[in-house]
Order: C-alpha cells, then sequence, then structure tokens
C-alpha cells in the first residue's frame, strides 16, 4: 500500500478539515476524471480500492492517473488502554481529501468505459464523487 518513504517529523497533528481544494482541483494528465465532493481523509487502503477497480473494469486499456498520495500519519491507541502514556503509534496513512480535488484521471477510453470505471471505484470511496470530463 501507499505510504511515505520517510518523513521529517514521525506524527503529525489532526489539522482542520475545512475550506476548497485549491491544488489539484483540475484536469492535468488525462482525458476524464474523478472529483472529490466532500471532505474525507483517504486511507492507503481505500485508494488502492479505488486504483484496482478502475484498472479491473479498464481491462488493460487506457492510462490511469491517482492524482492523491496518502502522506499523513495517523495514530491509534490500542483498545483499553487507560488516560496518559504518550501519544499512539503510527495506525496507517492517510490523504486528506478536499472538495474539488481530483482523485483520479484516465486517458485512452471511451466515455462509457469511463463513466464504468469511475463509477465502479466510487462506490469503494467514502465520500461523494463527480465525474468530470475534459471539453474540447
Amino acid at each position: 500500500m501507499l505510504q511515505p518513504k520517510r518523513r521529517k517529523y514521525r506524527k503529525d497533528f489532526r489539522g482542520r478539515r475545512r475550506g476548497l481544494a485549491t491544488r489539484g482541483a483540475t484536469m492535468a494528465f488525462g482525458e476524464f476524471g474523478l472529483k472529490a465532493m466532500e471532505v474525507t481523509w483517504m486511507t492507503a487502503a481505500q485508494i488502492e480500492a479505488g486504483r484496482r477497480a478502475i484498472t479491473n473494469a479498464l481491462k488493460r486499456k487506457g492510462r490511469l492517473w491517482v492524482r492523491v498520495f496518502p502522506d499523513k500519519p495517523v495514530t491509534a491507541r490500542g483498545a483499553g488502554q487507560r488516560m496518559g502514556g504518550g501519544k499512539g503509534d503510527i495506525d496507517r496513512y492517510v490523504a486528506v481529501v478536499k472538495p474539488g480535488m481530483m482523485i483520479f484521471e484516465i486517458a485512452g477510453v471511451s466515455i462509457d468505459w469511463a463513466k464504468d470505471a469511475f463509477g465502479k471505484a466510487a462506490d469503494k470511496l467514502p465520500i461523494k464523487t463527480k465525474f468530470i470530463s475534459e471539453e474540447k
């Protein structure tokens, strides 16, 4: 699964999940895109499940770009632990996804194939998404 090779600091603060995406909000590589409409922390497993759904639906045709990367560590404490004792160990990595951010892009397939593939990927994701087509 996706995770950073190395980090300057091991653990992050939770941060605020407000506002719209300013970077990564436009189509950059492909002809069709899947755009996020809500805020979420998307885990590496969810991104991988969406990627596999798309590649399976495209049957090795076209080209896929994954536009999000899980670079934020999320810590968790074991169930039943008492208060204190410091911050928990890193449990998973997430990507902070804001409304308007492109999650996936594909090129080299027809619009019907693209809609079908993104529909299957959207079922794997925890947020509402929107199919985007590049106007020519």
